[in-house]
């Protein structure tokens, strides 16, 4: 398998992961977060890589070009959202990208039943989309500090 194929291969759709963890093949801790991620940055890589030491299998549910205009705006993503899982899924730590169209991800957290949900920022863990489904199913919710002065926002803003 060339770099490139094993890149594409953590590019999988939700029932694809499913499959995979019915037939055992993802049989440990698994670790979701979610975002843009529209500008990959050194927040996000000490994010990420922060948030996979919680697990074994490192999963981002990744928003949708159209999601993303949604939330953030015209003229947002600033990458397609092809270009940013390819980057994301290049990142040694990440076992899976998935992309999902909707504002929250809820859907995708309800599927793949992570054993801890990782968000960034200023939440308060119980504000966290998903918070009531992972903890009533026995996983942990925890919120990571951003590293000041790095987000998309504020790169784009400094145009």
């Amino acid at each position: 398998m060339t770099a490139r194929e094993k890149i594409e291969s953590k590019i999988i759709s939700a029932s694809d992961f499913l499959k995979l963890r019915d037939k055992k093949e993802i049989k440990r801790k698994i670790v979701f977060t979610n975002g843009c991620f529209d500008i990959l940055h050194k927040g996000h890589i000490e994010y990420l890589s922060k948030a996979s030491e919680f697990g074994e299998n490192l999963v981002i549910g990744l928003n949708s070009d159209s999601s993303v205009t949604r939330l953030k705006g015209e003229g947002r993503p600033v990458q397609d959202e092809t270009s940013r899982a390819l980057v994301l899924a290049s990142l040694e730590f990440v076992d899976f990208v998935i992309l999902f169209g909707e504002d929250t991800p809820i859907e995708l957290i309800s599927s793949i039943k992570p054993d801890f949900l990782i968000k960034g920022g200023d939440y308060k863990p119980e504000n966290i989309i998903g918070y009531d489904f992972v903890t009533k199913n026995g996983g942990e919710v925890y919120c990571l500090n951003f590293v000041e002065g790095y987000s998309s926002s504020y790169i784009i803003s400094k145009q």
